[in-house]
């Protein structure tokens, strides 16, 4: 991967505005760190990685000549791959709601232990935690889902995912509340329906 500082990206995005294949192949060579990070973050399932960058790098070449370099050319593609990513959760059919028997014996232990307060969750019961944090944000719209992934489990700040995303700052901070209201809700039926 080309350094960031010996790149000399404004020459390669002209040299791939005249069809040069070299250049072409640079460029994603430079950008694909960024944009598998970002498909990697809301890889939807029975997707593959790759396939989806592949789909991102192809929307990128077939738009490069609405880029305006307004923004930084890394902004315009991470929106480019936000919204791929938001597209491909969209399509997927999601399960109206999330039952008991839905779960692992790991993942059921663990809501278990948090419904009762007995314990904390152990160290090695993080993978079974994380699926079911994974299962409940699974019944998120694709832009609350994105959005809750950013902030609160990236720890990004409300400008960084505005700039991602093009959201304005109101409009993830309202998204993020109430993604947050249900997965809460979604919480608390899936208590209610073990105590059933």
């Amino acid at each position: 991967m080309p350094d960031d500082q010996s790149f000399d990206l404004a020459g390669c995005l002209g040299r791939v505005r005249r069809r040069d294949q070299t250049a072409a192949r640079e460029l994603v060579e430079h950008l694909h760190p960024l944009v598998i990070r970002i498909v990697r973050a809301h890889l939807p399932r029975r997707v593959a990685e790759e396939d989806l960058a592949q789909e991102v790098f192809m929307k990128m070449f077939t738009r490069i000549d609405q880029y305006q370099g307004a923004v930084p050319f890394t902004h315009w593609v991470s929106r480019i791959a936000v919204t791929t990513c938001i597209d491909h959760l969209r399509a997927q059919k999601r399960r109206p709601e999330l039952r008991w028997a839905d779960l692992s014996e790991g993942e059921a232990d663990v809501l278990d232990s948090v419904i009762t307060n007995e314990r904390d969750v152990a160290p090695d019961e993080a993978a079974s935690a994380k699926e079911l944090v994974n299962k409940l944000m699974d019944q998120l719209k694709p832009e609350d889902r994105i959005v809750i992934q950013y902030l609160d489990l990236e720890q990004r700040s409300i400008a960084e995912i505005s700039q991602l995303t093009g959201w304005n700052p109101t409009l993830v901070k309202v998204r993020a509340f109430r993604a947050r209201r249900k997965l809460q809700r979604f919480y608390r039926e899936l208590i209610e329906k073990e105590r059933v």
